[in-house]
């Protein structure tokens, strides 16, 4: 069986990929510009769908970029069973020890010391991060103990420059279309992305304005009508002013500074919009320090079928029988 899903997965171009028993998926990519480096992508959130996001993302940094990737999910420690419902279990964070960036796309964590020590040692070195939507509180917050400097508050506001606030759209009436500030029409991360092709189907997050000081945002989040992104903006103070939905930053001490892409978009559904998928994926170039290696227009096509299922919030029994790791590599 491994050997014929193995082959199976080369037959779609998606490279070598860990299907055994690993409650992970690990693409070990292909020659491109990220040959060398090694992308840790944590999901586990329990409404945008990050299990499906990740992997989706994952197979194009590799297949079509070169990067090794790492895919880490919630898992259901009864059965092994992806679970965003239970939040307390991401095995696999050890990857982090030779992790070159680290996506993370967590909603209220709150795992183990022998877990999270793993995120604490790569975050205390520096390191780069990409943090997508639910980030901004990727742990819950009051978390005590020795990592407790990095519960929702303090790892959204120092690490990614913002916690939760609000939802400053209507959640699940109005979108996000993205709209370049200055500073974004000629930053890296935006190269061959066109102007308004950054939409999602997930509203715009409030943010306190204004960023912490290393922030330069890149993109404001203006807010739609409906969900589709032929829609027009709001009317009134939804957009003025526009919220910050993609800026970057820097966290850490002098001398270790880790560079930071943050966006409150990402949801699987945003994702399938090709602008909010190239601003990612260039956003994981320029993290990883390969900003010179972005393409003038990054291929994001899909590798594999991809279908993003709608977000909401879903019951325990809803997930049942739930799917393993390995379906997500197909």
């Amino acid at each position: 069986m491994r050997q014929w899903l193995l082959a199976l997965m080369a037959s779609l171009g998606l490279g070598t990929v860990g299907v055994a028993a690993d409650p992970w998926l690990t693409f070990e990519g292909t020659k491109g510009p990220g040959w060398g480096k090694h992308v840790v992508l944590i999901s586990g959130d329990e409404e945008y769908r990050s299990e499906e996001a990740l992997p989706m993302l994952a197979k194009i940094l590799s297949s079509r970029h070169g990067f090794k990737c790492t895919v880490l999910f919630a898992i259901d420690p009864k059965d092994g069973t992806v679970a965003p419902n239970v939040p307390d279990n991401i095995p696999g964070l050890e990857a982090l020890k030779t992790a070159d960036l680290m996506v993370v796309f967590l909603r209220y964590r709150t795992l183990p010391d022998e877990q999270f020590q793993h995120i604490a040692v790569y975050l205390d070195a520096g390191k780069p991060v990409v943090g997508l939507r639910t980030s901004t509180h990727a742990f819950k917050p009051g978390t005590k103990g020795q990592f407790a400097k990095y519960n929702s508050n303090a790892f959204g506001k120092q690490v990614l420059g913002e916690t939760w606030v609000n939802h400053h759209g209507h959640h699940g009436k109005e979108g996000t279309r993205g709209v370049f500030t200055d500073a974004g029409k000629t930053h890296p991360i935006l190269r061959g992305v066109a102007p308004g092709s950054v939409f999602g189907t997930s509203d715009v997050y409030t943010v306190n304005l204004p960023l912490v000081s290393s922030a330069e945002t890149l993109v404001l989040g203006e807010v739609t009508e409906t969900l589709k992104p032929d829609s027009k903006a709001v009317a009134g103070k939804k957009n003025d002013p526009m919220m910050p939905v993609a800026w970057t930053k820097t966290y850490g001490d002098e001398g270790k500074l880790g560079r930071v892409f943050t966006t409150t978009m990402g949801a699987s559904q945003d994702c399938e919009f090709e602008g909010t998928r190239r601003m990612i994926v260039n956003a994981c170039f320029w993290a990883a320090g390969l900003e010179e290696k972005i393409p003038a227009v990054t291929d994001v096509t899909y590798v594999g079928d991809f279908k993003a299922t709608r977000f909401q919030f879903r019951k325990d029994a809803e997930w049942k029988p739930g799917k393993f790791p390995a379906d997500y590599a197909k």
